[in-house]
């Protein structure tokens, strides 16, 4: 059958800062050659391959409001399509809209859900409760929904009882190995100060709650004397988040002069590549992760990863194999004996790699051959259409 689909998101390449930014920059492009049409509508700076909505009305109104405004003017701009994709809060109130102006369906992927983000409300304030309105709306209403691992499905039911749970259809999120890849080069990791005759562990991401780096920081007083710890880490999510960040890491660095690097811009996708693959080990000590692309990520540049095992963390990263998994329990968060005990094991997990490298790097083969077989962009676009064809026949039988 012909199929003409919108994307809504609101990140999209090149100004991507986020898991769900890189999957609807992988998705679009293989989308392109199953589909007639690919329209794609995002947020931010004009580009090239999609129509762009400033987040700018109503001036000085609070961020979850102005999403709003933004969302108007995307469900105005979208063409005559046969399904309308949503990816995040973002965008989801213009599927909605749009959905109901064109009689098309429309399909939500569950990047993440915001009743398991309660630390957003420091972000958001009051938008925080819009934000959380507008999903469950969202999901309640959606001809198809998509989680990106089998973990999200309970996670779905249990925010919203309300959804079918017949229109939760499973797609992963997925890795190009293509582009990441083993980069031998070391122009970046020797310009960044990193020692390549030591064990380097790496962290990427944003600085907020859900990445859980302030755990990785704490945990690092119990590293190896000689093991260095990068991290290639920005844009916090509030000033409170960036103060408890800065005062753990000057204690850090205080006590291991010489062994911890900070880079605090965003550094191109290839410098990134490049630093995976010269790093022992990868650490992601995240306390909520639906998926995880970031892991996927080191994974395809032969680089073993030490992680929390929550969300679909364990669907990506197998432990023993392609890495090791140190248990996290969500409901424990509170309790400073416990978060102690969870940041002694992931130091254990990354000082039992960096003390054995011949293991960590056959963790990083098999991690790269998972990628391969089991994550490619191309399998999950064709999955991604069956779910929009299911979504057409359940809105025709209305």
């Amino acid at each position: 059958m012909s199929m003409r689909v919108s994307i809504l998101t609101r990140e999209y390449p090149p100004y991507i800062y986020g898991g769900a930014g890189v999957h609807v920059g992988q998705l679009v492009p293989q989308l392109r050659a199953l589909c007639d049409l690919v329209d794609v509508q995002c947020m931010g700076e004009p580009r090239e391959g999609a129509v762009a909505h400033a987040e700018t009305y109503p001036p000085g109104a609070n961020q979850a409001v102005r999403t709003l405004g933004a969302d108007v003017s995307m469900a105005a701009a979208i063409p005559e399509v046969d399904v309308i994709h949503a990816h995040t809060w973002y965008t989801q109130f213009a599927g909605l809209v749009a959905g109901r102006l064109l009689d098309v369906p429309t399909v939500v992927t569950a990047h993440s859900l915001e009743p398991d983000r309660p630390w957003k409300a420091e972000q958001l304030a009051g938008g925080y409760r819009v934000s959380s309105w507008i999903e469950k709306m969202a999901y309640e209403q959606a001809d198809a929904v998509i989680a990106v691992s089998e973990a999200m499905i309970a996670n779905i039911l249990a925010a919203y009882p309300l959804v079918d749970r017949a229109k939760i259809h499973v797609v992963k999120n997925g890795i190009d190995p293509d582009e990441f890849k083993p980069d031998p080069a070391t122009d970046v990791v020797d310009s960044l100060g990193i020692d390549r005759d030591h064990p380097v562990v790496v962290f990427v991401g944003r600085i907020t709650r859900q990445k859980g780096l302030v755990h990785l920081v704490r945990a690092a007083g119990d590293l190896d004397p000689d093991t260095q710890l990068v991290l290639l880490a920005g844009a916090p999510d509030t000033p409170e988040i960036a103060a408890e960040f800065e005062e753990a890491f000057g204690e850090l660095e205080a006590s291991r002069p010489g062994r911890v690097i900070w880079v605090r811009e965003m550094l191109p996708r290839e410098s990134v590549r490049q630093v995976l693959t010269h790093a022992t080990l990868f650490a992601c000590p995240s306390i909520y992760e639906p998926l995880g692309i970031v892991n996927l990520e080191a994974m395809a540049c032969e680089t073993a990863v030490v992680a929390s095992a929550v969300g679909g963390i364990p669907e990506v990263v197998v432990d023993g194999t392609t890495g090791l998994l140190v248990p996290y329990d969500p409901n424990r968060a509170s309790d400073p004996a416990y978060i102690a005990d969870f940041e002694r094991q992931l130091a254990e997990g990354i000082n039992a790699l960096t003390r054995d490298p011949a293991r960590a790097k056959a963790m990083g083969l098999a991690g790269r051959q998972r990628c391969i077989d089991e994550f490619s962009w191309s399998a999950i676009a064709k999955q991604t259409v069956d779910v929009y064809e299911k979504a057409i026949v359940a809105y025709k039988a209305r």
